[in-house]
């Protein structure tokens, strides 16, 4: 019998594929994001920066920042999903200093934003909760906060394309 890898093994690995799918997106960089790992969920972490400021009235956040946000994290979290499936498995021949070649991203369909508020000059954060994931098509629901879980400055509803898995 196989004896388990040590946790420490095990986190690696799945934070070196998270930020292998991460990191290989040039707009995420671009808008600073990253995402909070704990188990098999994720949640995007937007910090601020003066560059994604709209209206400098207010000021608050740009509405194409938002979105794009929104749907960022849809996606990733998306592809995560079906990516742990692979690491967990086994399928996904993963070794923590090599290479990983990675699924291709879910295709938009159509996504819905709701603004509900303006977004403040700070630090925002957004989890996605998948509806449905099959083979060909997902539907997911993604909420936007800052500083209060409870009161979120928007909200979206996309539909994607799967890609193809080997």
């Amino acid at each position: 019998m196989k004896k388990p890898e040590p946790v420490q093994v095990v986190k690696q690995r799945r934070d070196a594929a998270l930020h292998a799918l991460v990191d290989h997106v040039p707009y995420i960089k671009y808008l600073g994001l990253s995402f909070d790992r704990r188990g098999d969920e994720l949640t995007g972490v937007l910090p601020f920066d003066e560059k994604l400021i709209g209206n400098p009235l207010l000021p608050a956040l740009h509405g194409g920042v938002t979105a794009a946000f929104l749907e960022v994290t849809a996606i990733i979290t998306l592809s995560w999903s079906y990516l742990w499936e692979d690491i967990e498995s086994g399928s996904l021949d993963f070794d923590i200093g090599g290479e990983i070649k990675l699924p291709r991203l879910p295709k938009t369909v159509d996504f819905s934003v709701d603004y509900l508020r303006s977004g403040l000059p700070r630090d925002a954060y957004a989890r996605a909760r998948i509806n449905r994931s099959g083979r060909r098509y997902a539907s997911v629901h993604v909420e936007g906060w800052q500083d209060n879980r409870d009161k979120l400055f928007a909200q979206a509803t996309g539909h994607f394309v799967m890609p193809q898995r080997r």
